[in-house]
């Protein structure tokens, strides 16, 4: 199994609101992905963060193997949520792990 965990900050010139709406698209569009992708066992993005957070979206995936998360970085359907996230998104930090 492979975790693959990705913290996005917003674009500053957003308003609150727009960061809102975004997270909840980022967010239905992302965990949509479960049952769509092959491989992909578990997803899951937290949109509200503490205030001691320094990142404003986190995705926590699991998926059945390295060959699948892959699979689902080139598959069409999280292409499409992934350049909204592009769109919004100033800053993303990645961590992968076998576990």
């Amino acid at each position: 199994m492979v975790k693959h965990i990705i913290i996005w900050n917003f674009k500053d010139e957003l308003s609150a609101s727009e960061k809102a709406e975004y997270a909840a698209r980022i967010k239905a569009g992302l965990e949509g992905l479960k049952g769509v992708i092959d491989g992909l066992a578990d997803i899951k993005v937290y949109t509200e963060a503490l205030p001691s957070s320094n990142g404003d979206l986190m995705l926590d995936s699991t998926f059945v193997s390295k060959e699948a998360l892959a699979g689902y970085q080139t598959n069409p359907d999280h292409l499409k949520v992934a350049a909204i996230v592009r769109s919004v998104t100033a800053h993303r930090s990645c961590f992968d792990m076998t576990i």
